[in-house]
């Protein structure tokens, strides 16, 4: 919105083109959104107390997590109005892409906001049935799938880079909707999987975003794709203040998240930020290196499949609990130490996915 104001007002005085550099806008969207959770926060915090829209605990959970009972939820919705109104202050509208990773973040926000609606308000602990959720997943994932392929301007747009190897690449044809789909709706459960203790989750949403934020810019750079020799996707770099408006609501709320936690964010919140990443990686074209950089949450996802399977196969569990930070409370870690490890394992491989860039 202010990039139009900024064409408007250049004719007046030349000062104002600054606003036409992403890295600028990027860094001003990065602190309106952490500005105004912060400000927002502590307002919603006691709304969410006043009305008693308190979190419910699993009695089957660690008898830790039973004293988490009654922290308010539902807190991811901070996050996506911080995201929202700092995307539509300092991007470029006219981006279609900006337009289709914020309403694919909105709509899954809207689903996981009904979830938690049905837990919280309507105390019924299955909330949308994972039938419906499931379903409704996947129609926002198909959709955006589908706009994405038939809004590509080239065909490098829709083909797959390999991490490591400087000329493999695999033309997929119409299979993209397809793996697009599964990324989408397979990484917005996967950041819910992963949400279960105080800012373990949103910590490392932040800095996979981030990473994601500086590789939307590489590839939407002449410059900087044919230097590094990876694809040149028009208009991909105005994604670089979609990631600055997540790292920064994301950083403000993790202030309020941060164990002891006075909030937590609830499926509105882990749902849209999963589906999140994943587009920001396919528009992008680095999908692999999600994979990489988002490796505590595919452990976690993996730690829950392989929990039901061997279960139903043999009768036995592999982990004491899943998802895995459950595992390893139970044998003994105390939570603070569960999720900074967990951060710092994310931060390594945050490192290693950019350094894919380079390596090849």
């Amino acid at each position: 919105m202010l990039v139009w104001l900024s064409d408007y007002l250049l004719q007046f005085d030349n000062s104002f083109a600054v606003l036409q550099y992403i890295t600028v806008r990027g860094i001003f969207s990065v602190l309106t959104a952490m500005g105004f959770s912060l400000m927002i926060g502590p307002y919603m915090i006691r709304r969410l107390n006043y009305h008693q829209i308190g979190q419910v605990v699993r009695d089957d959970g660690p008898e830790s997590h039973l004293s988490k009972a009654g922290t308010p939820t539902m807190g991811g919705a901070l996050i996506l109005v911080a995201i929202t109104v700092s995307t539509l202050l300092w991007a470029d509208l006219s981006n279609h892409y900006v337009w289709i990773i914020l309403l694919v973040t909105l709509l899954f926000g809207v689903i996981g906001w009904v979830d938690d609606y049905r837990k919280v308000i309507e105390q019924n602990p299955k909330g949308l049935s994972a039938k419906w959720k499931y379903f409704w997943q996947s129609v926002v994932g198909l959709i955006a799938a589908f706009v994405l392929y038939y809004t590509a301007y080239s065909p490098v747009e829709t083909q797959y880079i390999i991490p490591f190897f400087k000329d493999v690449v695999i033309d997929v044809g119409i299979l993209y909707i397809v793996i697009s789909y599964f990324m989408i709706v397979g990484f917005s459960n996967a950041v819910n999987l992963t949400d279960g203790l105080d800012g373990l989750a949103i910590l490392p949403t932040v800095m996979v975003g981030g990473a994601l934020g500086v590789i939307a810019y590489l590839t939407g750079n002449t410059e900087f794709s044919s230097y590094l020799n990876i694809p040149y996707v028009v208009g991909s770099g105005e994604i670089v203040i979609f990631a600055g408006a997540l790292l920064g609501a994301g950083l403000g709320f993790l202030w309020f998240n941060t164990y002891p936690a006075q909030i937590f964010m609830g499926d509105v919140g882990a749902l849209s930020l999963g589906a999140a990443l994943a587009v920001m990686a396919i528009i992008s074209r680095h999908e692999i290196v999600l994979f990489i950089m988002g490796g505590i949450f595919i452990a976690e996802t993996a730690s829950v499949i392989l929990q039901v399977a061997s279960f139903k196969l043999t009768g036995k569990r592999i982990f004491r609990m899943a998802p895995l930070h459950h595992h390893f409370e139970l044998k003994g870690w105390p939570e603070p130490r569960v999720i900074v490890r967990f951060w710092i394992i994310t931060v390594m491989l945050v490192l290693f996915g950019l350094a894919t860039l380079k390596l090849r």
